[in-house]
């Protein structure tokens, strides 16, 4: 089956493209469509957003096709410095991937390592009338640590992963293996919702 999955992120759809390679899915992304425009992300929940990108993007194209969404969620910090969807635009100003590096590090240098979370979202549209959505705990991350001193490996479109670290071990992300990474961002959780949305 093909499906088109709503981002421009080589990152994102490189690791959701090996995720559901077993389920015989084959991707496509953004980057492979033509005229492609920027769909609302005005939602107050991931899942909202995942909602309004996979509508408009449906209607645009008219091919099956899903969006996903995240919030971070920071534990102990104050509500101003919580990012929720606003990952990459935290004070309201986007950050390229360094810059993330050096907003994200500096808030773990002054508060110590953080304990954070993600809350993902995910909408597939089949037709019109075929639509499920999630935003159920089996998406979410693992929670983990993020630090002050990234790694040494840097992935373009995940920025983040250089500075976290695996919560009970505080072992970098990047030292983990393929399958205590993926256990830790709750790939398998995906991987369920497309076995149980292509069943129905």
């Amino acid at each position: 089956m093909n499906l088109l999955f709503a981002t421009s992120n080589p990152a994102k759809y490189t690791a959701m493209r090996d995720a559901l390679q077993p389920l015989g899915i084959r991707l496509l992304c953004l980057r492979d469509m033509e005229q492609v425009p920027v769909a609302p992300e005005d939602g107050s929940t991931p899942l909202e957003n995942a909602r309004r990108k996979a509508l408009f993007y449906y209607d645009h194209y008219g091919i099956p096709l899903f969006s996903c969404d995240s919030g971070l969620y920071l534990e102990n910090l104050p509500q101003e410095l919580q990012p929720g969807l606003n990952v990459r635009s935290p004070q309201g100003v986007y950050l390229d991937d360094q810059a993330m590096l050096d907003y994200y590090g500096g808030l773990a240098a002054h508060y110590g390592d953080i304990t954070a979370r993600y809350r993902n979202a995910i909408c597939l549209v089949l037709d019109r009338e075929h639509i499920c959505e999630s935003m159920d705990e089996s998406l979410a991350s693992r929670r983990f640590l993020l630090t002050a001193k990234p790694h040494e490996v840097r992935r373009p479109g995940f920025p983040l992963d250089s500075i976290s670290k695996r919560l009970d071990t505080g072992e970098y992300y990047y030292d983990l293996n393929a399958h205590d990474a993926d256990d830790l961002v709750g790939y398998e959780g995906f991987v369920e919702f497309f076995r149980e949305s292509l069943s129905k």
